[in-house]
């Protein structure tokens, strides 16, 4: 079964070739063509492996990346995207977090830990889709086996001598007995009380169910600050402990998520989501490591608070080269999972992390600073562009917002100007002049009525000016 889970995963990948891969990230996000094309041809290599002869396909080592380039210039953006087109396990997580063995913090294993769980939430999900509409069928029925009681039946007569029947003659003449007449009134009466809870007529109505109640009594073991590994210990006690249950008074709605998750619970193997996870894990696996910079320092540095930097590359160096990482659920081999690291390096530079670790992000590729003109892109283009997000937000209230293209060129011109004045942080300056431009408009809402709101050049600059001119608000503002 894993395995053909597995290949069912790499067949979708199979449509997705290097030039559809570039052309689905065009449609959220704008330039960096050399980035995209670097990830295509590192994801779609992913699947010519699996289809590489057996004998050589265990040999080709996964062509890791570094994105080198300054914030907000797209590159949290691409792995986003990523995981939502791959299909694959994928996990993003910040260096920074992690500290050399010995010192108080993450060790880099738990990246792969993440990983696995990750990978066991996206099997399971596509388990519980296999099995919704049964899973769904069978909480109707317990629902409805709450709402209304079957009849309690009569016990067996334990003599023939002893055996009473009660008899009712029907209008019609017909003689039936009172135990079957029950039942029919019964079943047509839950008849009735199914229609209505599939038209979600009773979804507030309150029945008692039993659900399972917590046998470390509330005792955290996992709480911040824990040792690595202490949530997996309190789920291992939790094993041994005598399973009890509670009553407890719900809605129907929520009966039914309590409800839903037993029967997924009841029809899903899970040691069949854990194999297949696994190996998904191992064949086509990417972690997106940002922030690689961080633990980046120059040469000859030594001491200060940041003395685990190196420690930390020399940490990851075998995660990244290949080895056995033991997990709550088995043992996971890195040795083909996709690493693609970034960095702003601005400090730093690339040539500063450890020859080892360099050795292993073969493939450097650097994204280009935002200009005025690829912000006019940015928020036209793109599906989710940010015009396109707030007119989302005050259609709510009932109006329409309305960006003229002398009021777009406008907002682009004065984000550029403040990156080129102040930290340059790319697309995401764009955010900040679009809140202070807005602001009143949102504030007013509803009150200010359902007339259109018009944003052009002329506003734009009349909104802006006085915060654009005066640098000192300029700093805490935009």
């Amino acid at each position: 079964m894993p395995a053909n889970r597995t290949e069912q995963v790499l067949a979708r990948l199979a449509d997705l070739t290097p030039r559809k891969i570039v052309a689905e990230l065009d449609r959220y996000i704008v330039g960096q063509g050399d980035a995209k094309k670097a990830v295509a041809i590192a994801l779609r290599n992913r699947w010519r492996r699996q289809r590489a002869p057996e004998g050589i396909r265990e040999e080709i080592a996964p062509n890791n990346i570094i994105l080198i380039g300054p914030t907000g210039v797209g590159k949290t953006e691409i792995a986003r995207r990523l995981a939502k087109l791959t299909g694959a396990p994928f996990i993003k997580v910040e260096a920074s977090k992690f500290t050399e063995v010995g010192y108080v913090g993450r060790d880099v294993e738990g990246m792969v830990r993440d990983l696995a769980e990750s990978a066991i939430d996206m099997v399971r999900h596509e388990r519980e889709h296999d099995v919704e509409d049964l899973a769904n069928d069978k909480v109707d029925e317990r629902i409805l086996d709450l709402l209304l009681p079957p009849p309690v039946e009569a016990p067996p007569a334990t003599a023939p001598e002893t055996t009473s029947s009660v008899f009712v003659v029907s209008p019609t003449g017909g003689v039936t007995q009172e135990q079957d007449q029950a039942r029919e009134r019964h079943k047509r009466t839950r008849d009735k009380l199914k229609q209505l809870l599939l038209d979600g007529q009773l979804e507030q109505r309150e029945i008692e169910i039993e659900v399972a109640a917590s046998s470390l009594g509330g005792f955290d073991l996992a709480q911040q600050g824990a040792p690595e590994g202490m949530g997996n210990f309190a789920e291992m006690l939790e094993q041994f402990m005598p399973k009890r249950k509670k009553r407890r008074t719900v809605t129907v709605a929520e009966a039914r998520r309590i409800l839903l998750d037993e029967e997924y619970d009841k029809l899903i193997n899970h040691d069949d989501v854990v194999a297949d996870a696994l190996d998904r894990v191992e064949k086509l696996g990417i972690i997106f490591l940002d922030e690689i910079d961080k633990i980046a320092g120059a040469k000859g540095e030594m001491g200060g608070p940041d003395v685990s930097r190196e420690g930390v590359q020399r940490d990851l160096l075998p995660i990244v080269e290949g080895s056995n990482v033991q997990t709550k659920y088995g043992m996971v081999k890195t040795d083909h999972v996709l690493f693609i690291a970034a960095g702003a390096f601005h400090v730093s530079k690339p040539s500063d992390l450890i020859p080892e670790l360099q050795g292993r992000f073969p493939i450097r590729v650097e994204l280009k600073s935002l200009t005025e003109a690829d912000f006019v892109r940015i928020m036209t283009e793109p599906e989710n562009a940010l015009t396109k997000q707030y007119a989302a937000l005050v259609a709510a209230d009932g109006t329409t917002l309305t960006f003229t293209d002398d009021g777009i060129g406008e907002i682009a011109r004065t984000a550029a100007m403040v990156n080129q004045r102040m930290e340059n942080i790319g697309a995401r300056r764009l955010h900040t002049v679009m809140t202070t431009l807005l602001e009143d408009v949102l504030y007013e809402l509803p009150e200010r009525g359902t007339e259109p709101v018009t944003v052009d050049a002329h506003v734009v600059r009349e909104r802006l000016k006085a915060i654009a001119d005066d640098e000192d608000l300029r700093k805490y503002i935009l």
